[in-house]
């Protein structure tokens, strides 16, 4: 009956009725609809209060402590902020807490661990991009790990990150080493440089100049920002407005950024620049890696030279010594003097070379891996092309030398002879996935 009545049927046995009165079942009917509209409104309002009751008591509650609710949104909840806590605790008193940015780059490897050795607090930051063989940046996180580093996977131009991390520990000190590198490849993705290079550098001074207290900031430059100038040994008093490609653009740029933030903000800002840094666990794209990957496997190298058949020039400085220049620059920088963003006084401002002060030409890096590898290599002679390349680098290290206790003390043939015997090992038959096979 029910049924007949919600498709609006007529009754099996309809009988007498005027036509314009309506018959006392479609009273009936009508009573029904609306008793039915009723119940679905009743039953969808119960429903909706149901949903609202439910998503309201899962979000998270709104507190006044930020460590309560890192905890609740960060990756790894509680277990992770452990983590984090238990790899910045320093050994003692008078030791730093440092945030490493670019913590499995090449130098940011080298540095993190020393740290840690020494006794300092060290937690990583990366974002383990795929500029360059990402297993390779994941085996050193497993060495950094072995050492009581913990390793952040995240990006500097994450604002969010930074300022959690900020609020779960109280950095002393900032080593910035993470960004876009390479000459060449800016070529091909310009985008990458600035977002790296210009963006999260200054994503990262943002967050760190509202910290309090502001940590002490040291962060790597380049040799590349002198550019296209002559005038040799390169010395910290040279121009260096005249860059030769976009990556030493956005390192010039990176100098004003930190000037301005020093002026504006007060904050303590120390840049070093690096001339062709090499050793074990460097970087693939690097000439004297992939000289050595080519030449085992009997592959032609290219040597470049100038327009007047000279061989082009680089002042290799071997790992062991930039660590040292890092933690000198680290041990020596003042406090910032900011408090909120706001500048309460003049705070410290410097720039240093960190070079081996011996340029070396190509031709005799590769007569040397030769030496070393105990292979001939095939070499080709090509112009060096117009990409950003210079033809020649060599730092005046004397700043540094007096300034932050600056002395390297390795020449290219022994760092290479390290270089090869970690390379061999890596990659050689013996060579171990998680990057066992060799320590730092």
């Amino acid at each position: 009956m029910a049924s007949s009545l919600l498709d609006n049927s007529p009754p099996s046995t309809p009988g007498k009725f005027k036509s314009d009165k309506a018959p006392p079942y479609l009273h009936h009917h009508r009573s029904l609809r609306l008793q039915s509209n009723i119940s679905k409104l009743t039953f969808y309002s119960f429903l909706f209060l149901v949903l609202f009751l439910f998503f309201f008591l899962l979000s998270p509650p709104s507190s006044s402590s930020p460590r309560r609710q890192l905890t609740a949104d960060l990756p790894g909840g509680r277990q992770w902020e452990k983590r984090v806590l238990k790899s910045t605790r320093p050994k003692s008193a008078g030791c730093f807490t440092v945030l490493v940015t670019g913590a499995v780059g090449f130098v940011g490897t080298h540095v993190s661990i020393a740290l840690k050795r020494r006794g300092d607090g060290v937690l990583g930051l990366d974002n383990f991009n795929h500029y360059y063989d990402v297993d390779l940046k994941r085996a050193r996180r497993n060495v950094l790990d072995r050492a009581g580093v913990f390793v952040v996977e995240g990006d500097i131009n994450d604002a969010d990150l930074l300022r959690k991390l900020f609020d779960v520990v109280y950095f002393t000190h900032v080593m910035h080493l993470a960004a876009q590198a390479g000459v060449r490849y800016a070529m091909q993705n310009p985008k990458s440089y600035v977002h790296s290079n210009i963006a999260g550098f200054v994503n990262l001074l943002e967050v760190c100049k509202s910290a309090n207290p502001q940590p002490a900031i040291v962060w790597a430059s380049s040799s590349s920002v002198y550019g296209l100038n002559s005038k040799v040994p390169f010395s910290e008093k040279d121009r260096t407005d005249r860059p030769a490609s976009l990556y030493a653009a956005t390192k010039k740029a990176g100098e004003e950024i930190a000037h301005t933030y020093n002026h504006i903000h007060g904050l303590s800002i120390t840049g070093l620049r690096f001339f062709t840094v090499y050793g074990p666990w460097g970087r693939p794209d690097m000439a004297y890696f992939f000289f050595t990957k080519d030449i085992l496997k009997g592959k032609e190298i290219s040597v470049f030279e100038t327009a007047d058949g000279r061989s082009v020039a680089r002042d290799f400085t071997y790992i062991d010594d930039i660590v040292k220049g890092c933690l000198g620059a680290l041990d020596t920088a003042k406090k910032s003097t900011g408090s909120g963003g706001k500048k309460k006084g003049p705070a410290q401002l410097r720039i240093y070379n960190l070079g081996n002060t011996s340029p070396v030409p190509m031709t005799k890096m590769v007569s040397i891996l030769e030496k070393l590898l105990k292979v001939k290599a095939k070499k080709k002679a090509q112009p060096l092309p117009r990409n950003g390349d210079v033809e020649f680098t060599h730092a005046n290290i004397s700043l540094a030398q007096r300034e932050i206790g600056y002395k390297p003390t390795t020449g290219l043939e022994s760092g290479l002879k390290k270089f090869v015997r970690w390379y061999v090992s890596y990659y050689g038959t013996a060579k171990k996935k998680n990057g066992s096979s060799s320590a730092l």
